[in-house]
């Protein structure tokens, strides 16, 4: 892991994160039913979660229902039905190119877009070869004639990088939107790599949910004006929620259950861990519009909550 004192991440999330990951390494290797089901899971949420940022309508179920059963929905588009099995075909390469740890480079991302914009774009997997203007952006995208050594550069400090991948993979992410190799798709594609590279380090995919979009085009904003670190944390934070979700698999006191069958557990109210939950104190996930957190994460917080408190009585 980084060094907490000179990271852009939170010091508290980083060692959560670290704690996590130390724990779900000793329970590997995991089991071939385990990874399926963990695979079959994660591929669902990123496609829906990714192709909802980018406006597509289908809803969760109905995704599920698309990728599992093949099943056409009425009243939708046939792009957005080529968009779900597109993105799903998508994550499954990247699963499989993260077992290999394949560098990012030209080829692969090419690769990726060909796959998410197959049957939607003509110019599927090739770069855009005019200038485009984005909207909602503080800054105009490169010439096009720039994207080949914008991305040479981006994926040299990738590839080479020390530093801590989970702050590696939020400088790829947001280098690859800015650079915005191509016509369309490229968030698509910025997630699908930015997973491929927290894998290829280890780490379970992440979802950057519907739910956070204002949140994650203002951090991408930020980083556009020179600022990553609230960009970073958002994808830290997606890391953290990731590793829930792997741990809880295992059931126990990881297993993530809602927090209002938790309260029982504690002297605080539903509405109060929500707070804390939203703060970031709590380590807590929010699915749909509940939040879920563990009995291990609820035992931690009061631990850490009562020797604040008698510090302060001192």
């Amino acid at each position: 892991m980084t060094n907490t004192d000179t990271s852009l991440i939170r010091k508290d999330v980083l060692l959560r994160i670290e704690e996590k990951y130390d724990l779900l390494n000793s329970m590997r290797p995991l089991s071939a039913d385990v990874l399926d089901r963990l695979h079959d899971e994660m591929k669902i949420m990123h496609t829906y979660h990714s192709n909802a940022i980018e406006g597509n309508t289908l809803t969760l179920s109905e995704t599920k229902l698309v990728l599992e059963e093949g099943i056409t929905i009425g009243g939708k588009s046939l792009r957005e039905h080529l968009e779900a099995s597109n993105n799903a075909r998508a994550f499954d390469l990247i699963e499989e190119l993260a077992k290999d740890k394949k560098p990012i480079d030209h080829i692969l991302v090419q690769q990726i877009h060909e796959i998410v914009t197959k049957n939607i774009l003509e110019d599927a997997g090739k770069y855009r070869t005019k200038n485009v203007r984005i909207t909602g952006a503080t800054k105009t995208s490169p010439d096009w004639s720039k994207i080949v050594k914008m991305l040479d550069v981006l994926f040299e400090k990738v590839n080479s990088a020390k530093s801590d991948p989970i702050e590696t993979s939020a400088i790829l992410h947001h280098g690859f939107v800015e650079i915005h190799p191509f016509i369309d798709g490229n968030g698509r594609v910025a997630r699908l790599i930015t997973n491929l590279y927290l894998m290829g380090n280890n780490y379970p995919p992440i979802v950057l949910k519907k739910e956070d979009r204002l949140k994650y085009y203002k951090a991408l904003r930020s980083a556009d004006s020179g600022n990553l670190k609230p960009f970073a944390n958002f994808v830290a934070q997606a890391v953290d929620a990731g590793l829930s979700s792997y741990l809880s698999v295992y059931g126990g006191k990881d297993e993530l259950i809602p927090l209002r069958e938790l309260i029982v557990q504690t002297p605080y109210s539903q509405e109060y861990l929500s707070l804390r939950a939203r703060q970031g104190i709590l380590d807590a996930v929010k699915i749909g519009n509940v939040w879920y957190s563990s009995q291990n994460s609820i035992k931690k917080y009061m631990l850490k909550h009562a020797q604040k408190s008698k510090k302060e009585l001192k």
